[in-house]
């Protein structure tokens, strides 16, 4: 377990610095879940530029917008480096489809939780097997749920660490660093998209909404897939 002054140690260095403290503690063993979002993007940019020893995956759930395949083309011809697709298990969608209906997610918040479930988070698990570090993209500016969590915790479903380097950035600071750095982004974003998933699941958000507001517009929930709902602790 990490202890409380390696802890400070990572929450007080650069981002760059604070990536490389958490390889050094877990040589191997660190990897990080892009969504390809902006957030993401700035991550993938650090890591790749820095040559720092993380395994970049992100997750097709077969639903994404043509937009996201492009920039993951874009951003591997750019980095020229790799970036490990997940896919959901095949069985588990068509069970899925033909039981409820290939967009029963609309129906209720139980039938999407299920798709998410389904499409993303078993992918998941399956990509973090054998990781001891979890590198997110979260920022706390994005939701409610989000504004508790500290910059490093310890998950205990999984049992590994959960490491948030930019959950104290602003929504100007990462645009900044895109802009500056040039980094690639999807194309989306430029039409009112802010936080992209699933096609049928993300719209653009209208001016004063919520950054969440576009993900499963039709429902009142916590808006979240299931991927960062779970209960942590600090380390």
């Amino acid at each position: 377990m990490l202890s409380s002054e390696q802890i400070q140690e990572i929450e007080n260095s650069p981002l760059p610095e604070a990536i490389r403290l958490v390889t050094a503690l877990f040589p191997g063993e660190v990897v990080f879940s892009s969504s390809l979002g902006q957030e993401d993007q700035v991550l993938t940019d650090v890591i790749f530029k820095n040559d720092l020893p993380v395994k970049i995956f992100t997750i097709d759930t077969g639903r994404l917008f043509n937009e996201t395949y492009e920039l993951l083309d874009r951003t591997t011809a750019r980095y020229k480096k790799p970036i490990q697709v997940y896919f959901p298990e095949a069985a588990d969608v068509e069970s899925f489809v033909a039981e409820k209906g290939i967009n029963s997610f609309y129906e209720s918040v139980d039938n999407r939780k299920q798709c998410c479930y389904i499409r993303k988070v078993i992918p998941l698990n399956r990509a973090l097997k054998g990781a001891k570090v979890w590198i997110t993209g979260l920022r706390a500016e994005q939701s409610n749920n989000r504004q508790q969590m500290p910059l490093i915790e310890w998950a205990e479903d999984k049992q590994l660490y959960k490491f948030n380097p930019l959950i104290n950035w602003s929504y100007d600071e990462m645009i900044s660093y895109i802009n500056e750095h040039n980094v690639p982004y999807n194309r989306l974003h430029d039409k009112g998209f802010i936080s992209i998933g699933c096609a049928p699941c993300t719209r653009a958000i209208e001016p004063g909404e919520d950054a969440r507001a576009g993900r499963w517009w039709w429902e009142a929930s916590q808006k979240e897939c299931g991927l960062h709902e779970t209960k942590v602790k600090a380390g």
